[in-house]
């Protein structure tokens, strides 16, 4: 048998208590407001991204 596993709650909860570990889970964190993009993030617009020519030369024909 390559394992075990512990499945009964009363033998889990015993064994986390003994070694110091919370035998229960933790509590749910409450809701929050999405972030403000409006205020943090500029848009961009494609008209202003422009990239930069290569300083090599681009030839992507293949002659097989």
């Amino acid at each position: 048998m390559p394992g075990a596993a512990l499945v009964e709650s009363l033998s889990v909860g015993r064994i986390l208590d003994h070694i110091g570990e919370p035998s229960t889970p933790p509590g749910i964190s409450p809701c929050r407001d999405p972030p403000d993009w409006e205020e943090t993030v500029e848009p961009v617009f494609l008209d202003e991204v422009v990239q930069p020519e290569p300083e090599y030369p681009a030839d992507q024909t293949v002659s097989w």
